[in-house]
């Protein structure tokens, strides 16, 4: 396969946050990165690759170098995407016919552009151990399973002119023709090879069908599910895994909850990267001070996509900064430091674009627009240092099905070997 198609299929193994870890983990060990616990006792070494997950959803793989240590070169992406998310007691009946499923929103998402598309579910189910406790697996059901039926124009003729969906009449997907039996907890459980009556929680999510493409004239464009943000994890993921760091510990994080605001212990307002590289110093034996002597020295790349000037809507963008797709990784900017980019930040990224030799945008949201936040302000207020955040132009932000350029992937994936490897 070629490095995008590669890119589409673990996206498309993906369908789900807890999927991502999971695929990432697979990665990891293959490479000779050891699996770490929270907890249990660390025992590592200089020279040493490694990794440890939060709650199923975040990771965070790390190589300590051989020699002195002058601080960490940390990437931070996040493995979650807009969504829905299925609710206790799902199944709904309606008029004695069909059967619907009760879910909810996870994220800002585009509604429009769920419905008419096959969809199916996927997530993590927690069920009763063997012996005393829980046991977590995840599960995608791999076939097409629902829809989110539209009303016909014949029934709003106005429809054309622009829709209100509310979430909880227009946006339930239809599950079955109602009859005894096949109830989703049934389904789920014969997926995961369990008893229904084991489950004892779940944590549950539809997911877009539709696989990843390439297209355009040349070849030149992508598009797919949650481009937003697994493309940027894919690109730090293989820079992770082909980087050999020098004087500083490189880390690979993946938060979970970003499109919620990431305040949760496995998001980038958590403690779990200060909590990692305390464990870390603690390990080496080094002292308290220590630590805060290699934050002094630390840089992080916040990755996570950004908009790309759109065909149909060019007025939608800043005057003066406009990114398109395939011309280059994005830095973010705005003023209200809902990026984290400063005049320092910004300095060093394009420092290792030039090095990489790699092309680079930037991105500001018109001043009458108000823009998103990310990881990098939230991650600082737990480990202060330096930071930039950057991403990939796309398009249709939040869609159920986004475009990017294929050339940009490349770019991402060398600026961020040439950042682990400085």
């Amino acid at each position: 396969m070629t490095p995008i198609e590669k890119m589409l299929d673990f996206i498309d193994r993906s369908p789900s946050c807890y999927h991502a870890v999971e695929n990432i983990e697979r990665e990891l060990e293959a490479a000779g990165f050891a699996r770490l616990a929270e907890n249990q006792k660390w025992d590592l070494a200089y020279g040493g690759k490694y990794y440890v997950s939060r709650n199923g959803s975040s990771v965070i793989a790390f190589a300590i170098p051989q020699g002195e240590m002058k601080g960490f070169h940390m990437i931070a992406s996040h493995s979650d995407s807009p969504c829905f998310k299925i609710k206790e007691n799902p199944e709904m009946t309606v008029e004695g016919r069909y059967v619907k499923l009760n879910v909810e929103k996870y994220g800002g998402m585009i509604l429009s552009t769920w419905l008419d598309r096959p969809l199916s579910v996927a997530g993590r189910v927690v069920a009763a151990g063997k012996e005393a406790g829980i046991a977590e697996s995840t599960v995608a059901v791999n076939r097409d399973l629902l829809i989110i039926p539209n009303v016909a124009i014949h029934m709003n003729r106005e429809m054309n002119k622009g829709v209100e969906y509310n979430v909880q009449t227009d946006m339930l997907p239809l599950y079955a023709m109602e009859k005894e039996g096949n109830t989703l907890q049934e389904l789920i459980a014969r997926e995961a090879g369990i008893d229904a009556e084991e489950i004892l929680g779940s944590d549950l999510f539809l997911y877009n069908r539709e696989k990843g493409r390439v297209f355009g004239a040349d070849g030149e464009f992508i598009c797919a599910p949650r481009l937003d943000d697994l493309e940027c994890v894919y690109a730090s993921l293989q820079a992770m895994l082909h980087g050999r760091p020098k004087n500083y510990v490189n880390f690979m994080i993946v938060f979970d909850n970003e499109e919620v605001g990431s305040t949760t212990k496995q998001g980038a307002a958590s403690t779990f990267l200060r909590d990692t590289q305390k464990r870390i110093c603690e390990a080496l034996g080094m002292a308290e001070g220590d630590y805060y002597r290699l934050l002094a020295g630390s840089f992080m790349i916040s990755a996570d996509n950004a908009h790309g000037v759109h065909p149909n809507h060019p007025e939608k963008a800043d005057p003066t900064n406009r990114p398109y797709l395939n011309g280059g990784i994005v830095i973010k900017y705005h003023g209200s430091q809902k990026y984290t980019t400063d005049g320092v930040s910004t300095a060093i990224m394009k420092s290792i674009c030039r090095r990489a030799g790699v092309p680079w945008q930037t991105y500001a949201n018109r001043s009458d627009i108000a823009g998103g936040s990310t990881l990098g302000n939230l991650s600082a207020a737990q480990v202060p240092v330096d930071s930039v955040d950057i991403g990939l132009p796309q398009l249709a932000m939040h869609s159920a099905y986004e475009t990017a350029g294929v050339k940009d992937v490349e770019y991402m994936i060398r600026a961020m070997e040439c950042f682990y490897e400085e």
